[in-house]
């Protein structure tokens, strides 16, 4: 949805779109779907929807602040986090991104106290039947990197613990993609899927993903090392290329998924 964030479709037309352009799945921003409740929308007739096209809802986008140190702003996170995790429960959600909201600016968060509150989250979505993936942020002073995100996955020490990756944020952190070797098949559920230019990862963002196969990015190299992990991850595309918002919705979300195709077959 990310892909398509730019046509400023609804959570129904979004549906509609994936559905008709042959997606499995659909990984919805949980501001669309708050939307579309707070605007009078049946959650049931929604889920009936998804499920009328074979759809399933691998998992959501959400930016609850669970990982700061203000214990208030902290505590309104998780509200946020349990509502939003509630509402996604209800149209058969089973997992929701959790980046490092709020800790991206300034550097020396405590990763031990980050481990603790990535637990207290986990044991939320638990309650709830939704699992919280500890998302990889490049451009993020503490979670920029593939091992300072594992260390909070690791050391939470919840058997639904994961991490989630994102090609283009790997790259922007500077981890080495030789790094996923090291992480078990079970730690990696959801890949946000992408390709980007060769540009320096200073300065690239997010703007600049491109479509899997049209940039530099090891692409082959990754399927190699989840196969090697026994990982099978739900490829969800994720670009914010602004080209791609300016052209129709369902050129580029059937574009998207030939080439990410085509990406797994190379």
């Amino acid at each position: 949805m990310s892909t398509v964030r730019g046509q400023k479709l609804d959570i129904v037309q979004q549906v509609d779109l994936a559905g008709k352009a042959g997606y499995d799945a659909i990984e919805p921003w949980m501001g669309d779907l708050n939307a579309y409740k707070e605007g009078g929308g049946s959650l049931k007739d929604l889920k009936k929807q998804i499920d009328e096209y074979g759809l399933t809802v691998e998992s959501a986008i959400g930016f609850a602040k669970w990982i700061v140190d203000d214990e208030t702003v902290r505590a309104q996170g998780l509200e946020q986090a349990k509502r939003d995790m509630d509402l996604l429960a209800q149209i058969g959600g089973r997992r929701i991104a959790a980046p490092p909201v709020g800790a991206t600016r300034e550097p020396g968060l405590d990763m031990w106290k980050a481990a603790e509150r990535y637990r207290a989250l986990l044991e939320l979505g638990e309650a709830m039947g939704v699992v919280p993936q500890m998302e990889v942020w490049g451009f993020s002073k503490n979670f920029s990197r593939l091992g300072e995100s594992m260390f909070v996955v690791i050391e939470s020490g919840h058997p639904q613990a994961c991490l989630l990756p994102d090609v283009y944020h790997i790259y922007k952190g500077g981890s080495d993609f030789a790094g996923l070797k090291g992480i078990s098949g079970q730690a990696i559920q959801v890949l946000h899927m992408n390709d980007y230019p060769d540009i320096p990862r200073e300065s690239i963002g997010d703007k600049d993903r491109v479509y899997p196969g049209d940039g530099v990015a090891p692409l082959k190299t990754i399927f190699g090392y989840f196969k090697a992990a026994g990982a099978q991850p739900v490829l969800s595309l994720e670009l914010f290329n602004r080209t791609y918002w300016k052209q129709p919705a369902e050129a580029v979300a059937r574009t998207g998924l030939a080439k990410m195709k085509a990406a797994v077959e190379g």
